[in-house]
């Protein structure tokens, strides 16, 4: 089995035989990414296309949108709130079991176990939009069919074959964390019992083997595909349409309306901006619904040192996107008149 260096090559403290392998790419990890790319992308997409069909034989009703519904708020704000703001960027404290409630929740959406997704998003910070970001859409040309390649890798295909992140360097300190260790090490436990708990209480409802199977459905695959897309989005759309007040080096986009529909997380130019808050809307008039979870953590609480920009840092920003914004102007300014003067 050979392992491939990443586009960064080595990092070390420039001593020989100190350097560190920032990610791998193997042809065991490229099955076991393609394994569960159509167990947990496509398998729900299937499954969602027979919940579709079977409609027609079952209508619709308060069972299933309430099964869709609770599933898809408890493991959304176990992406956003936990996987993203917490693991990841460490937004705010929480206690053992509040991290572990967390991951749970995370894992159950099926997007990968938490430190191999706290670790990914990590390294996709680091080199947005650059070389080096799996799942970035502007690394495949700036023509039509480079801008529709980049969309469709950002939002599907980059799962089936990508580097992973040398763990030790991007999260430390999750490895030493060891119930998130035990928590991650038994994903594949929490996403089954994602699937069982709606069906078991769907069974439970109704007495009967088709509100099972309407709870496995609708609270169980369908949420699944639904949380899946929704997390897609941030690396497709939100890198490709929307606005940019604070002018960054990435590509990253405002979205108010995915901003409302994915727990907060279309205010992602906001996130790139200022990556370690845990309000990603910046604004308490804007919808935010995992900053809103944090909050209600911390009021009973079960979260601390919950981290926001002040007024003073958010102006900070603007004031240097104004100044690019002037300095840009300039140059086009310069460039049209030396071309007219020529």
């Amino acid at each position: 089995m050979s392992n491939a260096l990443d586009v960064d090559g080595l990092e070390g403290d420039g001593r020989e035989g100190k350097a560190r392998r920032l990610a791998i790419e193997s042809p065991f990890l490229r099955r076991m990414q393609r394994r569960h790319f159509f167990l947990f992308n496509v398998g729900p997409l299937l499954g969602t296309l027979a919940a579709v069909g079977w409609a027609f034989v079952r209508p619709i009703g308060a069972l299933e949108l309430g099964l869709f519904g609770v599933m898809w708020l408890i493991t959304g704000l176990g992406v956003s709130a936990g996987y993203h703001r917490f693991f990841t960027h460490r937004s705010f404290k929480a206690p053992t079991p509040v991290r572990v409630a967390l991951a749970i929740m995370g894992s159950m959406a099926a997007l990968g176990p938490v430190i191999s997704w706290a670790a990914m998003h990590r390294r996709h910070h680091r080199l947005a939009d650059r070389p080096g970001d799996m799942h970035s859409p502007n690394l495949h040309g700036a023509d039509f069919g480079g801008r529709v390649r980049g969309l469709v890798h950002a939002h599907f295909t980059w799962m089936l074959q990508h580097e992973y992140p040398n763990i030790v360097h991007y999260v430390p300190d999750l490895l030493e964390d060891r119930a998130i260790v035990r928590a991650s090490r038994h994903y594949q436990t929490w996403v089954v019992l994602g699937l069982l708990v709606p069906t078991a209480i769907g069974a439970l409802v109704t007495r009967t083997w088709e509100g099972a199977l309407a709870g496995f459905l609708w609270g169980g695959v369908v949420r699944m595909f639904v949380v899946a897309q929704s997390i897609s989005a941030l690396n497709s759309i939100l890198h490709t349409l929307g606005s940019r007040p604070f002018q960054l080096k990435d590509n990253s986009r405002n979205n108010p309306l995915l901003g409302m529909l994915i727990w907060g997380e279309g205010w992602h130019h906001n996130h790139h901006a200022f990556p370690r808050s845990a309000s990603f809307a910046l604004a308490w008039y804007r919808v935010d619904l995992s900053y809103w979870f944090i909050r209600l953590l911390e009021k009973l609480g079960l979260a601390t040192n919950v981290i926001v920009p002040t007024p003073e840092q958010k102006e900070a920003r603007r004031a240097r996107a104004a100044i690019k914004d002037s300095n840009a102007h300039l140059q086009r300014n310069e460039a049209t008149h030396g071309s007219q003067g020529s």
